[in-house]
């Protein structure tokens, strides 16, 4: 059984933007904090945002201005808006519900930034 699926990544110049849609059953979803993951080639995989069932939010420094997290709790469905790419934002993104721990993992959609 398939609780949350990614989508929207691809391949984007630099500078370019991507929004990432993670799509989830409404018992994964509702009341429960959402986020988004990404591991880039030989590096550990960590947290770039969250969203509390509050809609508060939290970002890693290294994004923080460049990408906004957002959930539409009638389509249970999360977001994650990217602008201003980099190189260094090349990673497969990992949806996930629940943090600290994750409770349940998407199966990721490759994002890759070209110079």
């Amino acid at each position: 059984q398939v609780q949350l699926v990614e989508s929207g990544g691809g391949l984007v110049q630099a500078g370019g933007s991507l929004r990432l849609s993670c799509a989830a059953s409404r018992s994964i979803f509702s009341g429960n904090i959402m986020g988004w993951y990404r591991q880039a080639p030989g590096k550990q995989r960590e947290l770039v945002a969250y969203i509390s069932a509050s809609h508060g939010t939290w970002y890693v420094g290294s994004i923080k201005g460049r990408f906004t997290i957002a959930r539409d709790d009638t389509k249970n469905t999360l977001y994650l808006q990217m602008n201003s790419l980099k190189p260094e934002d090349t990673a497969v993104y990992y949806c996930a519900a629940g943090i600290s721990p994750v409770t349940r993992w998407g199966q990721g959609t490759q994002v890759t930034v070209s110079s």
